[in-house]
């Protein structure tokens, strides 16, 4: 029995290069360990939709492309490139390397989302369901992003977050 990808993942070292050869400001969307495959097809439609340039998934430790994740991404998973890493700090230094503002979206964070500045070359990093982003990539961030939030449950599920900080990069 063989397990086969649906997709072809991509190098985004490769991608930023080309985009930035071509004077694109690219932004990628870094999923540091999402391990439900359902939030990373939700994630990957709200991305699609929202005209993300590509997603960065670590090779282990989080959701791969699965039938299922193509199914609740409504099909996105196949019409944007999905980067996959062995080293996620690392892919993390060469886009800041190549002029990229890494920003991190947490309940940590110190600048409310909407005066974050989303624009021009970006990486947004969103974190696992248990333990958000690494100490590590919070650590290298450029801007460290929260949603404000008033009630008592001190957090959002991390696709509603994505499609928060999404529509804030749109505006």
């Amino acid at each position: 029995v063989a397990f086969v990808t649906p997709i072809e993942y991509q190098s985004v070292e490769t991608l930023v290069d080309k985009w930035l050869e071509e004077g694109q400001k690219p932004t990628i969307l870094v999923l540091d360990r999402i391990t439900d495959v359902r939030n990373f097809g939700a994630i990957a439609r709200t991305a699609e939709c929202q005209g993300i340039d590509a997603i960065l998934i670590p090779s282990k430790g989080s959701a791969q492309v699965t039938a299922d994740a193509v199914k609740t991404s409504a099909g996105a998973l196949n019409r944007m490139p999905i980067c996959r890493t062995s080293d996620l700090k690392n892919s993390l230094f060469y886009l800041q390397q190549s002029g990229l503002r890494l920003i991190a979206c947490t309940e940590k964070g110190n600048v409310p989302l909407y005066e974050a500045n989303f624009r021009g070359n970006v990486a947004i990093i969103f974190g696992s369901e248990e333990d958000g982003i690494t100490s590590d990539l919070l650590n290298m961030s450029d801007i460290k992003a929260r949603i404000p939030m008033r009630g008592e449950i001190a957090s959002l599920n991390v696709g509603v977050s994505v499609g928060m900080a999404l529509y804030e990069k749109t505006r």
